[in-house]
């Protein structure tokens, strides 16, 4: 039987150390603050390209899940929960893939979204509660989210993901938090102490956000939902997209804009559709 490992204290954390760097911030001026702020972001940044190996993994895991008919479920509480949430509200309009394929949950649910409900983050069953609500199973894959790696609602996640036979993947600063133990495909971009100790909306925020939309990206890319780097799946719902649509038609199928406006009316502003049928592929 394995020894059971003492809980670190939390002043041992990672993600709650105080910045050495950053002790006088009171003291500074604007510009002073603003450039502490500025320089430690740049570290986010940095943290994340070492990880780009991990996030290659799960872009392939992924692909195959979401590929294969399974669904893409984000699940975090507080700022991981809300970016997480965010992310898959894009993947419909961005590249048309139906909203059930890629779904955020967020601990306390849409309340959550706009302010703080206390507690929520506490409740590990509740996320595995909501997952098998919403028949978590072999074909899905989770990609749990936070920056402690301590998140008892994204462990509970990661449990679900494991007894569903689902993919299993995290997103934390801590490489040695349970959650990076925990899941099939860690990706821990350390970023080192907060600019204010344990705010972690802003580089582990940061950089959550960062691999988020390397995945999320990336793996509609691999998925056709993408031609050179044009959106051929958007769902043009405002002014904007339309004309945005109407460019693109422009550019692939090389018509006019009347004939670019001409195919997307008769393929009901279907961007793919628009251009199968200048191809005559339709």
């Amino acid at each position: 039987m394995r020894e059971k490992t003492q809980e670190p204290a939390p002043e041992e954390l990672p993600t709650e150390a105080v910045h050495g760097a950053t002790r006088d911030l009171d003291k500074l001026s604007v510009e002073e603050v603003l450039d502490q702020i500025h320089a430690e972001d740049a570290e986010a940044l940095a943290a994340v390209g070492r990880v780009l190996p991990q996030v290659a993994q799960a872009v392939d895991a992924l692909v195959c899940a979401v590929g294969g008919g399974g669904r893409w479920f984000n699940v975090g509480a507080g700022t991981s929960g809300r970016m997480g949430v965010l992310d898959a509200a894009e993947i419909p309009p961005t590249f048309g893939m139906p909203a059930q394929c890629v779904q955020g949950l967020i601990a306390g649910g849409e309340r959550a979204l706009r302010e703080a409900v206390e507690g929520a983050e506490d409740n590990a069953e509740a996320a595995a509660w909501e997952l098998r609500e919403r028949g978590l199973g072999m074909g899905d894959a989770v990609v749990a989210l936070s920056a402690s790696g301590r998140t008892p609602f994204a462990l509970g996640a990661v449990q679900a993901a494991h007894e569903a036979h689902a993919r299993s993947i995290c997103i934390t600063c801590d490489p040695g938090s349970p959650l990076a133990e925990a899941a099939e495909i860690p990706i821990v971009p350390e970023v080192g102490p907060e600019v204010i100790a344990g705010s972690t909306r802003m580089k582990g925020g940061l950089a959550q956000k960062m691999v988020l939309h390397l995945l999320s990206t990336t793996v509609m890319v691999q998925l056709g939902r993408v031609e050179g780097n044009l959106m051929t799946n958007l769902t043009a719902v405002s002014q904007k997209l339309r004309s945005r649509a109407q460019r693109i038609v422009m550019t692939l199928a090389d018509v006019d804009e009347e004939r670019a406006r001409a195919l997307l009316e008769e393929s009901q502003g279907n961007v793919d559709a628009a251009l199968k049928a200048a191809r005559g592929q339709a």
